[in-house]
């Protein structure tokens, strides 16, 4: 261990939790500042697009080719068909919402759902530079009540768990209900929220009686135990009216049969869930 390392681990332990988390933003900040903004070219599912990076976290995603993802093929197969309504809850910058409303085409709709004030205005440069006008963005975050919540200022946001180890802010807090009555029903939820998933699907009781598709990231491990839910909480809350596929980033791409009992459970993976009932 060097002496670094020892002074550092000395000193995260005496300084105050808050003191470190706002010496760990200061530092992210200056990365932000030091780094050179820069627009990059890439496909992503079946288009060429520009997407305008001005942080580390943003270029280490989006720059290379993407395929179309596989739950997103999925979904294809199903409710996300050109003239669409689809929530993107946890948008970031705004690269999933172009893949998906090149999906639902011209006309349809994508509202991307975006709680860090500054990925929600990198995603609407994305929007306005790729002239995807079908693509709404709502600077908010997404919860099971209307209001606000305490958020971390990370650069892919989460809420916070009350450690504030990467500073705070408060941002807007809406229910996908609450969407759902500005934009209308949805017929594909797109749920990517760091571990907040099932408060967002508990702010969604009418719109999932209308049984739309959702695409689900489980944050196992990294957000989804620490806001009170589980995979069984999520099963459970969508009910026996969907048929369930899983998937991930690594052994599984494709995605399978859900089973609670599969090891792919034990960590961060993706839940696609297709109804058997038509909307109303």
């Amino acid at each position: 261990m060097t002496v670094l390392k020892v002074v550092k681990d000395m000193a995260r332990r005496w300084v105050p939790t808050r003191i470190w988390g706002h010496l760990r933003v200061m530092r992210l900040e200056r990365s932000v500042r030091k780094f050179r903004a820069r627009e990059i070219i890439h496909t992503y599912g079946s288009r060429k697009m520009t997407i305008h990076v001005s942080d580390p976290l943003a270029l280490g995603w989006y720059d290379a080719d993407w395929p179309e993802p596989s739950e997103i093929s999925l979904l294809r197969r199903h409710k996300l068909k050109p003239g669409a309504t689809v929530f993107d809850l946890g948008a970031h910058q705004g690269v999933v919402a172009l893949i998906l409303g090149d999906a639902v085409g011209p006309s349809g709709k994508v509202v991307a759902v975006e709680a860090n004030p500054r990925n929600a205005d990198a995603a609407r440069r994305n929007r306005d530079t790729n002239g995807s006008t079908q693509i709404v963005v709502e600077a908010a975050a997404v919860s099971d009540q209307m209001g606000e919540l305490i958020f971390n200022r990370g650069l892919n946001g989460q809420v916070d768990d009350g450690s504030g180890h990467w500073g705070t802010m408060r941002v807007a807090a809406l229910t996908v209900d609450s969407l759902s009555e500005r934009h209308g029903f949805p017929d594909v939820l797109f749920i990517d929220v760091e571990g907040y998933e099932l408060h967002a699907l508990r702010g969604a009781k009418k719109t999932l009686e209308r049984f739309p598709d959702c695409f689900i990231e489980m944050h196992i491990g990294v957000g989804l135990e620490a806001n009170g839910g589980s995979v069984q909480a999520i099963v459970d809350t969508l009910g026996d009216r969907y048929e369930l596929f899983m998937s991930n980033e690594s052994s599984e791409k494709i995605p399978i049969a859900f089973d609670i009992q599969h090891p792919m459970v034990k960590e961060r993976f993706f839940l696609t869930a297709i109804a058997k009932l038509p909307a109303n």
